[in-house]
């Protein structure tokens, strides 16, 4: 008896009949729960095909009762032309009327997440048995599969487009009442959004640079800008400087505080004052800072799964992180590793901004301006990337360009960009407060 109960998996009957029943009573109520259940949350294969069928009548418009859900579940196949109607009215029958739609709709919902739980459960001891993958391997699996448990996000069952496409036309109802919507996460600086549209979910963005040429501070002013603008989590994971070292260059910038003064701490009167309003502000953003040395990917999915309200993960930077699998090829090491970051972006659904140091080359060119193949050590970098932004400034190179142009002019050069349009955008670079700005008359040229 034991040995049964164990082996049962959860589900409910009464809720499953109830929550069908409910959108036949009043067609309307599916409004309510398509974005709480999916047909893979039904346990009987039949209410699946039904649910699926009330979604296909919904996105043609047609009125879902009894005649016209058991006409769409003959033409599916489902039913013959004599099977189906008394199980159909049955169902109608099950509830007085659907005013508790998202209470049969939680219940459904939670049998779900326990039999997804068991299932990947299972998954992970067989994996454990088998011993045939690392054990570091096995772990991010086992809490990768819980994580999207977690998330709402079933990995193991397929997604029929008909339930899709519900998801893509509230999406798309959203775009056009919701203008802003369209955007992605917006960097902050309104010129580099406009080529951009913003970073959107689940995007790996570069930011390549010759060392000191400001990715670093370019990374730290769209994660605060992130962090203010959208009042969720940024995770900034450091690698080359420490935690204190990066607060001093956020403080700069935010503060409008000379970094060298406050290196020395020779601070005037309005500094402090200006460091104080600073301060306020950032202490009240969602910004964790994670200063470990030779971060791996798995290490980092690992930390970023326990935080609730994730908008923006920066990473600074490629060249000194780790890979899971020790290898003396530094080139697929970091081949896997730019891989692993764009999984990793997917899984979690935000935006990863990772820096890179690129090789001498620009150095050896005519014009020194940055070129995808300046990409260190992989090219897989430039393919696993959504977006590769390069930065500029004439005035790194002494060159007869720099005497004759504005020494705080900084090149932003979007070299790459999956979801639109490449060019260039000139932005401003105030070096004493490590700090780029918007320039109101800058000029792009598209590509």
């Amino acid at each position: 008896m034991q040995e049964e109960l164990i082996k049962k998996l959860p589900f409910s009957m009464p809720a499953e009949q109830s929550l069908l029943g409910s959108v036949l009573i009043d067609p309307a109520s599916l409004n309510e729960v398509a974005d709480l259940i999916g047909a893979n949350d039904f346990y009987i294969s039949e209410h699946k095909q039904i649910y699926l069928a009330m979604h296909e009548l919904f996105l043609l418009n047609s009125e879902i009762d009894v005649v016209t859900l058991i006409d769409m579940l003959v033409t599916k196949g489902i039913y013959d032309k004599s099977g189906g109607e008394d199980y159909i009215r049955t169902l109608t029958e099950a509830v007085p009327d659907a005013l508790n739609i998202k209470d049969y709709a939680r219940i459904v919902k939670e049998k779900s997440v326990l039999r997804q739980l068991i299932a990947a459960c299972n998954e992970i001891s067989e994996s454990a048995y088998s011993e045939q993958e690392a054990v570091t391997d096995i772990l991010d699996h086992a809490e990768n599969l819980i994580f999207n448990i977690a998330q709402g996000r079933d990995t193991k069952n397929f997604r029929h487009i008909r339930e899709v496409l519900g998801d893509v036309y509230n999406h798309l109802h959203e775009l056009n009442t919701n203008k802003e919507a369209t955007q992605g996460t917006q960097t902050g600086f309104s010129a580099l959004d406009r080529v951009l549209a913003g970073m959107g979910k689940s995007d790996l963005v570069l930011v390549g640079a010759r060392p000191g040429m400001g990715k670093t501070s370019f990374a730290l002013n769209i994660a605060t800008n992130v962090a203010k603008q959208t009042k969720k989590a940024v995770c900034i994971f450091s690698l080359e400087m420490s935690a204190e070292q990066l607060v001093n260059r956020v403080l700069s910038s935010e503060a409008l505080v000379n970094s060298y003064t406050l290196r020395t701490g020779e601070l005037k009167p309005d500094d402090w004052e200006n460091l104080a309003r600073a301060a306020g502000e950032l202490a009240g953003c969602d910004i964790l800072i994670d200063d470990t040395s030779g971060m791996t990917v798995t290490a980092m999915k690992a930390k970023l799964r326990r935080v609730k309200n994730l908008g923006l993960v920066v990473i600074d930077y490629l060249g000194l992180m780790s890979g899971d699998k020790h290898t003396d090829n530094r080139v697929q090491e970091v081949s896997e590793i730019s891989r692993s970051l764009k999984i990793m972006a997917k899984e979690l659904m935000v935006p990863v901004i990772c820096c890179a140091q690129l090789s001498r080359g620009p150095e050896s060119r005519q014009g020194n301006k940055p070129m995808l193949s300046d990409l260190r050590d992989s090219g897989a970098i430039e393919q696993d990337a959504d977006t590769v932004i390069f930065l500029y400034r004439s005035e790194y190179y002494k060159t007869e360009e720099a005497v004759n142009q504005d020494s705080s002019i900084a090149e932003i050069i979007i070299a790459k960009n999956r979801h639109g349009s490449t060019g260039t955008v000139n932005m401003g670079w105030n070096g004493q407060f490590t700090k780029f700005v918007t320039i109101a008359t800058e000029q792009e040229s598209g590509g």
